[in-house]
C-alpha cells in the first residue's frame, strides 16, 4: 500500500472516529435531558396536593385558606368537592392527601371506628371549643331541650330539617331521635339549603329545628340557640382534627408539620368565614383574612 492511500485510510479512520464521539456525546446528552425531565416532573407531581372540601361553611373556608397558603410556598393544590363518606373512602384509597375537618370524639367517631387502619387521624387540632346540637330560633321561648319537642310536634309538623345525609352529624342526630323517643322525621338535604329553610322561617317568624354546629356564620346572621341535650347525645366540647391519607407525613413532611400547627380560636374562624362567604371568590376572602393574619400563619408554616 502506497504512502497516499494509507494516509487516506487514516484520516477516514478519524473521521469516523469523530462521528461516533459526537454521537455518543449527542445521545448521552439527549439521556441526561430526558432524566432532567423525568426528575422535573417528578418534583412537580411530588408538589401536587390534593384536598377535600365539603359544602359546609367553615370547611370551604379553611380549604381555601389553606391552597392560598399552600400555593404561596410553591404547591399545587386541587380542591375537590366531596361529601363526608367519599372523602373517608377517598382517603383510604389514596385518591386524597387530606381532609381538613374530622370532629371528634362524638360526630365523626363512626369514620374513626371504620377507617383507624387505612386513614391518617391526626391529633393534633386546629378548632377546641366546637359545639354540636339541635337549634331553633331564640323566639321559641317555649322550647329549650329536646325533651321538650314531642310536647310541640304539631309546631314543627314533626320534621328536622338536616343536610347531607352522609355527614356523622346527621348520624348522631338519627341516634338522638332514638334515645329521646322523638316522633321527628330527619329530613336530609344541603347545608345551603338548610341554612336557606332557616333564614326563611326566622324570616316568617316560624318555628324551624335543625341539627347545627359551631363555628358557623350561621349565628351571626341569626339569633339562635342550642336545646339542651340531658343524655349528651351530642357530647359536649368537641375538637376539630384533620385526618391525611397513609404515608403523607412521608412524603410531604413539611405540610404535614404546617397542619399540626395550625390553630385558630373562635374569632379568627369566625372572621375566615365571613371573609370568604362575602367574597365573589372564596380565594379572595382567603387571601384578605391571610394579609391581616400573617403573623398567625407564619407561626404555622414556620
Amino acid at each position: 500500500m502506497n504512502n497516499s492511500k494509507k494516509t487516506l485510510i487514516f484520516i477516514l479512520a478519524m473521521l469516523m472516529a469523530a462521528v461516533l464521539t459526537a454521537c455518543g456525546s449527542n445521545n448521552s446528552g439527549e439521556t441526561n435531558s430526558a432524566q432532567d425531565d423525568a426528575e422535573t416532573e417528578t418534583k412537580v407531581s411530588d408538589e401536587e396536593l390534593t384536598i377535600a372540601q365539603i359544602n359546609w361553611a367553615e370547611n370551604i373556608a379553611v380549604t381555601n385558606m389553606w391552597k392560598v397558603i399552600l400555593e404561596d410556598k410553591g404547591y399545587d393544590v386541587t380542591l375537590n368537592l366531596l361529601d363526608m363518606g367519599v372523602t373517608m373512602e377517598a382517603l383510604a384509597t389514596s385518591e386524597l392527601d387530606a381532609s381538613l375537618e374530622i370532629w371528634l370524639p362524638v360526630q365523626d367517631a363512626n369514620y374513626l371506628e371504620t377507617y383507624e387502619d387505612t386513614v391518617n387521624f391526626s391529633e393534633s387540632t386546629w378548632f377546641d371549643n366546637a359545639k354540636v346540637g339541635l337549634v331553633v330560633p331564640t323566639y321559641l321561648e317555649e322550647v329549650n331541650s329536646v325533651e321538650d319537642l314531642n310536647e310541640h310536634i304539631e309546631l314543627f309538623e314533626g320534621q328536622i330539617i338536616g343536610f347531607d345525609s352522609g355527614a356523622g352529624t346527621m348520624e348522631v342526630t338519627e341516634q338522638l331521635i332514638e334515645d329521646y323517643n322523638l316522633e321527628f322525621e330527619l329530613l336530609p338535604s344541603s347545608e345551603p339549603a338548610m341554612i336557606t329553610a332557616i333564614g326563611e322561617a326566622i324570616k316568617n317568624e316560624e318555628p324551624i329545628v335543625s341539627p347545627l354546629w359551631s363555628p358557623h356564620s350561621v349565628f351571626s346572621n341569626y339569633d339562635l340557640k342550642f336545646l339542651e341535650d340531658p343524655q349528651n347525645t351530642f357530647g359536649g366540647v368537641e375538637k376539630i382534627h384533620h385526618a391525611t391519607r397513609l404515608g403523607f407525613e412521608e412524603d410531604h413532611p413539611e405540610v404535614s408539620e404546617w397542619f399540626k400547627n395550625w390553630k385558630m380560636d373562635d374569632e379568627q374562624i369566625g372572621q375566615l368565614i365571613s371573609y370568604v362567604d362575602n367574597a365573589e371568590d372564596p380565594l379572595d376572602g382567603a387571601k384578605k383574612w391571610i394579609e391581616e393574619n400573617q403573623d398567625l400563619v407564619d407561626e404555622w408554616v414556620k
